[in-house]
């Protein structure tokens, strides 16, 4: 057992200890945010299609979502400055593999230990961050690092895509490596023999590589099968196969377990079921659209890369400032009421952006930008507060784990979602616009005569108009993405009126409350 010192870094200690734990928030959420833009310049670098290329960073984002848990159990194990230290080692050694390797399946495996180890210190980082708060001023180590949830994440993409137009997208992982190992070895050297608690649980390894199977199996499904034409592939529906009998299989293992890998009794809580449901269909649908746009912006429309995260930008603007404000109100309403009305905000964002005909576009998707902004900022509070209700406090640290594990999950298989719906679309616009325009229609031969007059040739006119019947498809395509997201939102803020309301404690203590927001900002990871 080591020695526990319970003196905490005073001076310029504290404030080099606080921008490194907020540096390394804002490092692990940047590698997700800003990578969005540059889905297209890896695809070219790395000479594979642009689906391809999307799987770098879903799998990125499974690595996050499998390490929270992973994180957890090592902090009570061993203590947190130790795994969060040998995290950012093993981080700055993904970087460097990702900034090297050329083949496509090496820098797969390299994204995907750099969003475990990324992932892994979310939480270390955050129980590390907060310990060094006396309890007195506990909340004020809870809003440094709230700052960083939120931030790098909406500025992510414009940065991203400016660095992947001057620089080149490898420089994300050049620049990484110093960071990473300037974090680890300024934390290591002020938390010096610093020791903790210990309890000695036995890890759930084998929930925990059965539940890494079925993501990344549910991923690489999802990846591969518009590319492998789906159920007429014996790989796609072997793979299915696979995934079922290990679902379930891992069901049935963690139901029957001690301690498992994930707590999924919780499920028993109406609350806690809806909130974690709502959560997980809304996160797919915002971060799997998000993508959408953003990628389709370069390829559809020829954005580049730091123009097409530069629409993203307007929802920096009220992101940060409604959650903090969300924090207070949902203390003083039902948190039913609370969602609602967001998810109802989203899909009148979605319902916004369906009209979207690709000119003039900034002007176009500012205003619905700022309020999708809005409506992130307000997403995650209230949906917090009711998957929490009714679970016993011992228990819903694991509710946290659970919900995270979920969400970022979900993040994940939106992406590839988003992109099969448009794969699966846009042939059908594409068809409309050959039916109407035909030789026998005058609006097919006036457009021809426009572009010949314009200097094209009869050929190049024809090529011309081609190019332009594959974008309005891909445009209706990606309008028909944003309705029919905005009918699931309206169908998810009807559901959440299914929950029982939310009823604040009578009597919380300080530092239940203050464990409670601690649980609320973790919610929020990228």
């Amino acid at each position: 057992m080591p020695i526990i010192y319970d003196k905490q870094l005073q001076g310029w200690r504290f404030v080099l200890f606080n921008f490194c734990l907020g540096l390394s928030h804002a490092l692990v959420i940047f590698n997700a945010g800003a990578y969005i833009a540059m889905l297209p310049r890896v695809a070219a670098g790395l000479s594979v299609p642009p689906s391809f290329a999307t799987w770098t960073q879903t799998d990125y984002m499974i690595g996050l979502a499998l390490a929270f848990p992973v994180g957890g159990w090592l902090s009570r194990r061993m203590g947190e400055y130790r795994p969060f230290i040998a995290a950012f080692f093993v981080f700055a050694v993904a970087s460097i593999i990702c900034a090297t390797v050329t083949s496509f399946y090496g820098y797969l495996a390299g994204r995907i230990v750099l969003g475990f180890a990324g992932g892994m210190t979310l939480p270390l980082g955050q129980s590390l961050l907060i310990k060094e708060y006396p309890d007195n001023r506990k909340s004020i180590g809870i809003g440094v690092w709230s700052v960083f949830t939120l931030t790098p994440f909406t500025l992510g993409p414009p940065v991203g895509g400016w660095l992947a137009d001057t620089l080149g997208w490898r420089w994300l992982f050049w620049i990484n490596i110093p960071i990473a190992l300037a974090i680890a070895g300024i934390v290591g050297a002020l938390l010096y023999q610093r020791g903790s608690a210990r309890i000695r649980h036995r890890f759930d390894t084998v929930g925990f590589v059965l539940m890494a199977l079925v993501l990344f199996g549910i991923q690489t499904l999802l990846n591969q099968g518009n590319d492998w034409d789906w159920n007429n592939s014996s790989y796609i529906n072997g793979l299915i196969f696979f995934i079922i009998v290990t679902l379930m299989y891992w069901v049935i293992w963690e139901l029957s377990v001690r301690r498992p890998f994930l707590d999924i009794s919780l499920f028993a809580h109406r609350n806690f079921t809806i909130g974690v449901f709502i959560l997980f269909v809304g996160f797919l649908l915002f971060q799997g659209l998000l993508s959408l746009l953003i990628v389709q912006l370069q390829l559809a429309l020829g954005y580049s890369s730091f123009l097409a995260g530069l629409v993203f930008l307007p929802m920096a603007i009220f992101a940060k400032p409604m959650a903090s404000v969300f924090h207070e109100i949902v203390k003083r309403f039902d948190a039913r009421l609370l969602a609602s009305v967001n998810l109802l905000g989203f899909a009148a964002t979605y319902f916004w952006l369906s009209r979207f005909d690709g000119q003039d576009a900034f002007a176009q998707l500012f205003w619905p930008k700022l309020l999708e902004g809005a409506c992130l900022g307000s997403f995650f509070v209230p949906l917090t507060a009711l998957l929490l209700q009714g679970i016993p406090p011992e228990r819903q640290w694991r509710a946290v784990e659970l919900a995270n594990l979920m969400r970022i999950a979900a993040g994940a298989i939106g992406i590839t979602f988003q992109g099969i719906v448009l794969y699966q679309r846009t042939p059908l616009h594409i068809t409309r616009f050959a039916e109407s325009h035909t030789v026998f229609d005058a609006r097919f031969e006036q457009t021809l005569n426009t572009l010949i007059e314009a200097g094209f040739s009869e050929t190049a006119a024809v090529a011309k108009l081609a190019k332009i019947a594959g974008r309005n498809s891909v445009i209706h395509a990606m309008n028909d993405t944003f309705w029919m997201a905005g009918c699931i939102f309206a169908s998810l803020a009807m559901l959440v009126w299914f929950a029982n309301p939310t009823k604040q404690a009578a009597k919380r203590t300080i530092v239940q409350a203050q464990r409670r927001e601690e649980q609320e900002i973790l919610v929020k990871e990228p």
